[in-house]
């Protein structure tokens, strides 16, 4: 398992070894080099299916129920973002777009203090992901997909989203727990 850094403090990609044959292939899509590598314990795993052109976030939790999340794409390919939350940090109110897909594997480490959202560039796109707390209703917020401020450059300017994503709040009015 290959560990990238990534210019956001303490956002990282991991690269699964690919071992393929006459039969197919075989990667490890979680290991203690990820464990070790967030320092948090893992306590669910989540799975959503999506049609082309659905956008979904930007979801976070605030504390004491923050989310850590562990993102990576079983079938088709995701436009994926993040926001940094987090006050202290030089990256406060950017963004960090990734492309994560069947083919490249890689999986997203999102630390707690992160606004997060994707699109879904194919029909059928599985991802998958672990969390470090539970859902709470009462904690979860969605700051605005399509923010002006943040100016985050999604590839369709006409998404499939929830009521609840489209209502998000503008990151301007939003003061961060983190």
């Amino acid at each position: 398992m290959q560990k990238v850094n990534l210019s956001f403090p303490d956002l990282i990609i991991f690269i699964p070894r690919v071992f393929k044959d006459h039969r197919g292939y075989f990667i490890e899509s979680f290991n203690e080099i990820i464990q070790k590598s967030t320092g948090f314990t893992f306590v669910q795993d989540n799975e959503s299916c999506s049609h082309k052109n659905v956008l979904r976030g930007l979801h976070f939790q605030v504390p004491p129920k923050e989310q850590g999340k562990l993102v990576r794409v079983v079938k088709g390919r995701i436009f994926d973002v993040v926001v940094d939350l987090r006050k202290s940090s030089p990256t406060y109110g950017k963004f960090h777009a990734e492309l994560l897909s069947e083919e490249n594997r890689h999986i997203l480490w999102i630390p707690p203090g992160f606004a997060h959202g994707f699109l879904a560039l194919e029909n059928n796109t599985l991802v998958q992901y672990k969390i470090t707390a539970p859902y709470h209703r009462d904690s979860e917020r969605c700051i605005l997909w399509n923010d002006p401020d943040l100016a985050i450059p999604w590839p369709i300017h006409d998404p499939i989203l929830s009521e609840k994503d489209s209502k998000g709040i503008l990151f301007r009015n939003f003061q961060s727990p983190f």
